[in-house]
């Protein structure tokens, strides 16, 4: 008699376990599409804000250059490094262009 108890008590037991395992599953599965979502809507939002940076970047710097602006110093000061970024490329461009060999000196 004490053996069958001992069995049905492993039986219940059991049944709990599978019970909680398959509903643990389901909620495993259903946390991993909440963050898969959850991700992409932080991707969307992050490249939301990059958008909105540089619309706030160009107006700032439009309103510095127009002279109505306390902004005047840092649109200038984004130009110049603006600047320097172009000749940085520009030098580069000419230095490529230098070690790149012509098409007219191969025979």
């Amino acid at each position: 008699m004490a053996d069958k108890s001992v069995i049905n008590n492993f039986e219940s037991r059991i049944r709990q376990l599978l019970d909680d395992h398959r509903r643990l599953s389901g909620l495993c599965v259903q946390l991993k599409e909440r963050c898969e979502s959850l991700r992409n809507e932080n991707r969307s939002l992050q490249e939301r804000v990059r958008e909105l940076n540089a619309e706030l970047s160009r107006m700032q710097l439009t309103e510095g250059l127009a002279g109505e602006s306390r902004n005047r110093d840092k649109a200038r000061a984004r130009v110049n490094r603006l600047m320097r970024e172009v000749d940085k490329c520009i030098a580069l461009l000419g230095g490529a262009a230098e070690v790149a060999p012509s098409e007219g000196t191969e025979r």
